[in-house]
C-alpha cells in the first residue's frame, strides 16, 4: 500500500457479511480497507484468523477496526446524543468491555488502529461526564498500546477546537485523529478545510465523504457522494498534501441507492485529485 492510495470503509458496499463485503471490494480494484462496526459476537480468535487470512489472500491491506455499538442510532441529532459512543451512563461498562474485544480482535487481525465515535463530549471541561471520558479513553488508548495499536477518534460532535482540547486533556501518545470532513459539515459543527488545518498534527486517518448542511435546526445534514456536497472535495485532498499526510484516502458511502457506482465514481474522482 501506497501514500494516498484509494480505500473504501468495508460497510460502504452496503454488504452485512465481512467476507462478502471485501471480496466486493477487491472486484472493485481496492488495496486497503477501514473494517466495521461489526457485532461483538464477531470479535473471536476464529473470526480474527479467518478474515485475515482473507483479506490476505485478496491482496487487501485492513488500515483500522472501527468500532460501533448495539442500540447506536444516526437517524437524528437527538438520536445521537442519547445512544452514541461512551457518553451514555447506563451502556459505559458493556460498551468499555465492547472496545476490549475489539482491541484484541484488532492486535490478532493485524490492523494498526482501532477508532470510534466517542458521542457528544460536553463542551465544559468540568463536567462529571468530561471528566469520567477523559479516564475512560484513556484506559482505552493504554490498552491499545499495551497491543501496540493506537486509537481514533472520529471528528464530527465537536469543533475541531473542542476536539483538540480533549485530546489533549486525555494526554495519550497513541491517540490520534480519523478525519471525516462531511461529519462536521453533517452536524453543523465546522468548516472542513480550516478544521483540517487545526487538527493536522493529529490526523492519522480520512474518510473521504461528502454532504451538506443542516437545513433544519436540530436535523443532521444529508450525505451526499463525494464531490456533490459542501466540503469542496479537491481542497480537501490539496489540503491533506499541504499537511503531509501519507495514510489512505478511505471513501465512505453510507446512503444513496447505487452505492457502489457511487464509489466507482469516488475512487476515480480521488485517484485523479490525488496525481
Amino acid at each position: 500500500m501506497k501514500p494516498l492510495d484509494v480505500g473504501v470503509f468495508l460497510c460502504s458496499t452496503a454488504i452485512e457479511d465481512p467476507f462478502e463485503s471485501a471480496t466486493k471490494l477487491h472486484e472493485l480494484g481496492i488495496n486497503n480497507t477501514q473494517i466495521g462496526p461489526l457485532p461483538p459476537s464477531f470479535y473471536t480468535d476464529e473470526n480474527a484468523d479467518r478474515l485475515k487470512a482473507h483479506l490476505a489472500d485478496l491482496g487487501i491491506t485492513p488500515t483500522t477496526l472501527f468500532v460501533g455499538f448495539p442500540g447506536e442510532s444516526y437517524a437524528s441529532m437527538a438520536a445521537v446524543k442519547e445512544t452514541v459512543g461512551l457518553v451514555v451512563p447506563d451502556k459505559l461498562e458493556e460498551r468499555v468491555a465492547i472496545m476490549q474485544q475489539a482491541i484484541d480482535f484488532t492486535a490478532r487481525l493485524g490492523a494498526p488502529r482501532v477508532a470510534l465515535h466517542v458521542g457528544f463530549v460536553p463542551i465544559d471541561p468540568d463536567d462529571p461526564i468530561y471528566v469520567s471520558l477523559v479516564e475512560v479513553i484513556q484506559e482505552i488508548a493504554d490498552a491499545c498500546a499495551e497491543q501496540g495499536l493506537g486509537l481514533s477518534l472520529e471528528t464530527g460532535q465537536e469543533t475541531a477546537e473542542e476536539l483538540l482540547e480533549f485530546i489533549h486533556a486525555v494526554d495519550r501518545p497513541n491517540l490520534g485523529i480519523n478525519f471525516d470532513p462531511a461529519n462536521l459539515i453533517l452536524y453543523g459543527k465546522d468548516r472542513p478545510i480550516e478544521a483540517l488545518e487545526m487538527v493536522r498534527d493529529w490526523v492519522v486517518s480520512c474518510h473521504c465523504k461528502d454532504g451538506v448542511w443542516p437545513t433544519v435546526e436540530g436535523e443532521l445534514g444529508s450525505e451526499m457522494p463525494l464531490g456533490e456536497g459542501q466540503v469542496d472535495i479537491p481542497a480537501f485532498v490539496a489540503k491533506l498534501k499541504d499537511i503531509g499526510y501519507q495514510g489512505p484516502l478511505t471513501i465512505e458511502r453510507e446512503a444513496g441507492d447505487d452505492r457502489i457506482g457511487d464509489i466507482l465514481r469516488a475512487k476515480a474522482l480521488l485517484e485523479r485529485l490525488r496525481g
